[in-house]
């Protein structure tokens, strides 16, 4: 990593990846690619907004992987939260026919999620983005 990545407060400097994994409710499939679309661009604010950035993304009709890099101020579960919560506040209001075809009872994320850090000793964050990039995104 070049020094410029590292992110330097008063008191601290960081470099923090999370891969991040949100399943939908019972695993239903119901993420289209427009729904992707606005998922994603749902992200990138909430990161914004948090001093975070959204690095890369892709999904599956069931599943979306994030790779966010945030400052250490957030927690992750506070990241989470947020941005479980607009997204599925976000595809519920513009795909409110198609969320509640699959009976997903008010909800649209489980109310887990996968969350690993990225560092230097672990896969290259190379191989990681292109594994997000392969992800199988619905036609």
């Amino acid at each position: 990593m070049k020094r410029t990545d590292y992110r330097s407060t008063c008191h601290s400097v960081s470099l923090l990846y999370a891969h991040l994994v949100f399943v939908t409710k019972y695993r239903r499939r119901v993420l289209d690619p427009a729904m992707l679309t606005d998922c994603e661009t749902t992200l990138r604010q909430v990161c914004t907004a948090l001093g975070a950035e959204l690095v890369e993304f892709n999904g599956e009709a069931d599943h979306v992987h994030l790779l966010v890099r945030y400052p250490p101020q957030v927690p992750i579960s506070e990241l989470v939260r947020s941005l479980k919560g607009a997204t599925a506040r976000r595809l519920r209001a513009d795909y409110t026919g198609r969320c509640n075809r699959a009976r997903m009872h008010g909800h649209f994320w489980t109310p887990s999620y996968f969350a690993v850090s990225v560092s230097a000793g672990g896969a290259p964050l190379s191989v990681l983005k292109q594994y997000i990039e392969n992800q199988e995104r619905p036609a």
